[in-house]
């Protein structure tokens, strides 16, 4: 027992210092993103944009989404809304007509998920030879900022071909779960995303919020059918040699599981895919950003890797517990090596966290957000348990609902 939990520890020390080398790495990049300054708008309105909304039984929230876009400071003659009612079983079609939208409606019982409502919905603007400069995408329960399309305008102006918008939480404050993922999202954004955005590398792309150039997503395909269909399109971009771009000044109001089970559900989802994608992408990107020196491709490669650290962490964790368990005398037998990467583990991991409030000062969030912070760290927790469970199910392809309840609109979200 002795030599056994020895070698454990050494091994456990050694995963603790290879994963902590990744953490000093993305707490050296988040320095960038302590400064920031609001982007002016410096082009005047020109892009013609097709917005659209892939929808799934989504009645209750659809129509203060298009009410809010209906509400941008862009003409309305530069832009539509397309909602793809997706196999609905309720009124969202009617309701979408009712604020305004043009409904298309996709009946597919085989081939169900938003990456394949999108690849639909594009297929049909090809044959009805649209003319559009660029592609934006909603998700049916989000609210979006008036200069939004303003934003995107000026960027596409600039010369980006791939934006994406700032996710934001429009019920942050309705339960433990929802707060939880609203400062995560919050330090991503501004810790995250757009000190990648001020280093010149990629942006990890939300799935909403997103704005494509027309030409580009003609050219490229959308091809982005699997659980994370958003991780998919971003990857194609930056190993095309497309760096998306954050644009930390154009945001998106997104509702949030306020359930557990449904939060895990959603997370699940998101690391099955993630997985997916690391296993075809993630050796490839590194090694192709190593021969052309490339940071955005490494970078994009260390990113691939994130949740199988979360879960290596974690099941090491379990298993030195367990260890420590069976022969609590043997807990004084470490080596150097294994305490010096658990000390550099716990001290950046530490940092990291410390972060968060950081960034909540940075983003000048509602104080009631740092309540949130006493249970952020079990949240964090359990994606041990979702990322250990999606990896092994990581051939599960099949798409999930997420309900949507809050039917905010955009005024009530000020007034908070």
């Amino acid at each position: 027992m002795t030599l056994m939990y020895a070698l454990f520890n050494t091994f456990y020390g050694a995963l603790k210092l290879i994963t902590g080398i990744v953490a000093v790495y993305q707490l050296v990049l988040s320095l960038y993103g302590l400064w920031h300054r609001k982007q002016a708008i410096s082009h005047a309105p020109k892009k013609r944009f097709a917005v659209i909304i892939p929808a799934h039984n989504e009645e209750r929230v659809v129509g203060p989404l298009i009410d809010s876009i209906k509400q941008q400071t862009y003409p309305d003659h530069l832009f539509d809304i397309h909602l793809i009612a997706d196999n609905c079983t309720d009124h969202t079609a009617d309701v979408a007509r009712m604020h305004g939208a043009t409904v298309h409606l996709r009946e597919n019982a085989s081939d169900q998920g938003k990456g394949y409502a999108i690849e639909w919905m594009l297929n049909r603007l090809k044959k009805m030879k649209a003319e559009y400069d660029a592609i934006v995408m909603f998700d049916a329960d989000n609210l979006v900022d008036p200069e939004f399309l303003a934003m995107m305008n000026d960027h596409l102006c600039r010369g980006d071909r791939v934006i994406q918008g700032y996710l934001d939480t429009k019920n942050p404050f309705d339960t433990w779960i929802s707060v939880s993922l609203a400062l995560s999202y919050w330090f991503d954004n501004r810790l995250w995303q757009y000190a990648r955005r001020k280093l010149g590398l990629s942006c990890t792309l939300g799935g909403t919020g997103l704005c494509i150039d027309y030409t580009l997503l003609q050219e490229m395909g959308w091809k982005a059918t699997g659980l994370t269909e958003d991780l998919e399109f971003g990857i194609r971009c930056v190993r095309r040699g497309i760096i998306p771009v954050w644009a930390h000044d154009a945001k998106v109001y997104d509702e949030k599981p306020t359930g557990f089970h449904a939060s895990f559900r959603q997370r699940l989802r998101w690391q099955q895919g993630h997985f997916q994608c690391a296993k075809e992408h993630m050796i490839p990107m590194f090694i192709q950003g190593i021969r052309e020196r490339n940071l955005a491709k490494i970078d994009m490669a260390v990113y691939l890797f994130q949740p199988m650290r979360s879960m290596l962490l974690f099941v090491g964790a379990m298993l030195m517990f367990a260890l420590q368990y069976a022969a609590p005398e043997q807990t004084g037998t470490v080596s150097a090596a294994a305490t010096f990467a658990t000390d550099l583990w716990v001290a950046v991991n530490l940092l990291l966290f410390l972060e968060i409030p950081l960034a909540l000062i940075l983003e000048r969030v509602n104080w009631r957000a740092y309540f949130g912070l006493a249970l952020l760290p079990f949240f964090l927790w359990t994606w041990g348990p979702v990322t250990l469970q999606a990896y092994f199910t990581r051939s599960n392809r099949k798409w999930y609902h997420t309900v949507h309840k809050r039917a905010i609109r955009l005024d009530q979200l000020r007034e908070r």
